[in-house]
């Protein structure tokens, strides 16, 4: 069995040693060298071609993202950024997944690593998995055009691993009168403040994290908080944003599968949308949306950073049309206005 190598960088012994103890309970995973700072680890790189990095967001001698970014320019390679969850550290991991890293983990709290690096091992090995193509590979558009007329409709959006630079290139080509947006990210909790900011700062329409109440409207995109709830939809007419307590469903909280199932209720109103992601959230709920009346969209195997999610949505018969990331915009925009062209 070929095992995936990893370069474990980080300018703490105990941090690195915590890492490479925890992926070594793996044995498809081998942690073949350790760096403390950007330039020991392009030594490192260099000399031992790692298949996957964790990277530290906050190094000594070169920030953790411009060693990011040098990275994928010049030797693109997946890396996981580890991270605080909280205040600046969350602000760079966003910027980081922007730049071109595969995902994020964040830092232990209250000296339990168990608890912050449970899915380390899994994301290694996906990322190991990942299209090099796809690699800092973001993909931008210009806003929709000005007379988009909205014709009542709900757009939801499912996404996890790959998803954040998946989610600018979509909604950064929404107009500023779009449809009313929810979306579901796979997340730790605090990141997706700083994504909803930053997505704010890149898209015509106004985004922000969803709160309990507030009413959809157009205009408007509205971004489930990471790791507190599950985000549906509430009501019939004037419909809001319902944030409900409990447990991981299909194996998160916020689960895709939790707002695509209260999407459904709405029938022929609502259009889904599944993006690249790890793992079967949001098949079903994607399923139950068309059996509705829904229109349904899963991003393609080509342009999935990771082809999981869109996949399992597939194979279930939930998705009406599978298209290249570039093309959903439109589709998608295309349902939601007066006259439209799209014929099912």
């Amino acid at each position: 069995m070929k095992q995936i190598k990893v370069l474990v960088v980080d300018d703490s012994p105990t941090m690195r040693a915590i890492i490479r103890t925890y992926l070594q309970r793996d044995p498809e995973i081998a942690v073949i060298g350790e760096a403390g700072d950007p330039y020991e680890a392009r030594e490192a790189i260099k000399a031992l071609s790692p298949d996957v990095i964790t990277l530290d967001v906050n190094m000594p001698r070169m920030d953790g993202l411009e060693f990011l970014e040098k990275i994928m320019r010049l030797r693109p390679t997946p890396v996981i950024m580890v991270s605080s969850m909280v205040g600046e550290g969350a602000a760079a991991s966003i910027e980081a997944l922007a730049i071109g890293a595969f995902d994020c983990v964040a830092k232990p709290a209250h000296g339990n690593p168990g608890e912050a690096f449970t899915e380390l091992a899994g994301k290694v090995k996906a990322a190991a998995s990942a299209p090099r193509g796809m690699l800092g590979a973001g993909m931008r558009h210009a806003p929709a055009e000005t007379d988009f007329r909205p014709n009542g409709h709900i757009v939801a959006i499912g996404a996890s691993t790959g998803g954040v630079d998946a989610l600018f290139s979509v909604l950064s080509a929404f107009p500023a009168n779009c449809p009313p947006t929810v979306v579901t990210q796979h997340m730790p909790a605090t990141f997706t403040t700083s994504f909803a900011q930053r997505l704010d700062q890149n898209c015509a329409p106004q985004v922000s994290e969803a709160r309990d109440g507030a009413l959809l409207e157009p205009g408007r995109i509205y971004i489930a908080p990471g790791g507190i709830a599950h985000l549906e939809i509430s009501g019939t007419r004037n419909l809001s944003c319902r944030l409900v307590q409990g447990e991981p469903v299909s194996g998160h909280r916020p689960s895709v599968d939790a707002l695509f199932r209260s999407a459904a209720a709405l029938g022929p109103r609502a259009v889904g949308v599944i993006l690249t992601g790890m793992g079967r959230d949001g098949a079903q709920g994607l399923l139950e949306m068309r059996q509705r009346g829904a229109r349904t969209f899963g991003q393609d195997k080509e342009t999935s950073l990771v082809y999981g999610m869109p996949r399992a949505a597939s194979e279930a018969g939930a998705v009406e049309r599978q298209l290249p990331l570039n093309a959903i915009p439109a589709a998608v925009l295309d349902c939601c206005q007066l006259e439209s062209r799209m014929a099912r």
